[in-house]
């Protein structure tokens, strides 16, 4: 089984994703940390980030797998933390504008899905991605409310640039973050990530 979390930025999708994946014992995918780990490698190597053509190869001749713990690894090489630093919030954009790029990813996310039961968050997961996906979710919040959370994920950063990030963000990935015609909406803003959970999972289970 799939679950697809859709959603934008500060809405959830990692946490809840993550969260859901323990609780049910599935495989845990952030396609957001795919890019951000590609970007880190691509400035290792030095390959040119407007290199569309480049950074396609790179990623076929370095997927990007998780471990149990939802930890991304690259080469069995540990880049969790080395992917949030603020460099790569800056440079992931221009690496996942390039469609040669995506259709990489897609392909590596769909293989890494197939693996076995999976929880899969991003941006259009439940419409291009897995559009077979059992389960699909689209979670929202208000804007202030999101703008919060990723206060919390990147302390040292002030909460006016965060805010001026999220709202850039929006416009950028507006067509890409649109839910399937069959996902469930769920406004997180007054939730706690057990409630969430809790909603997901009973949706797990009503499809079982």
């Amino acid at each position: 089984m799939i679950v697809a979390i859709d959603g934008p930025a500060g809405s959830g999708k990692s946490t809840v994703a993550l969260e859901l994946a323990r609780r049910l014992g599935f495989l845990y995918l952030d396609t957001g940390a795919m890019y951000r780990a590609l970007t880190w490698l691509a400035q290792k190597n030095g390959v040119g980030l407007e290199d569309g053509t480049a950074l396609a190869r790179l990623a076929r001749e370095h997927p990007v797998s998780f471990d149990a713990e939802g930890r991304v690894e690259i080469d069995e090489e540990d880049v969790s933390r080395e992917i949030r630093e603020a460099v790569i919030d800056r440079l992931v954009p221009v690496v996942a504008r390039h469609p040669e790029v995506r259709e990489v990813m897609r392909e590596r996310q769909r293989a890494l899905g197939a693996l076995g039961d999976s929880v899969i968050e991003g941006r259009d997961i439940g419409s291009v991605v897995v559009p077979g996906a059992e389960v699909k979710v689209f979670l929202v919040a208000e804007e202030d409310e999101r703008a919060r959370r990723r206060t919390v994920d990147r302390p040292g950063v002030g909460a006016d640039t965060l805010a001026a990030d999220l709202r850039r963000r929006d416009e950028r990935d507006a067509a890409n973050t649109q839910p399937a015609a069959d996902a469930v909406v769920l406004d997180t803003t007054n939730l706690s990530v057990d409630d969430v959970v809790d909603r997901i999972a009973e949706l797990v289970q009503a499809r079982r």
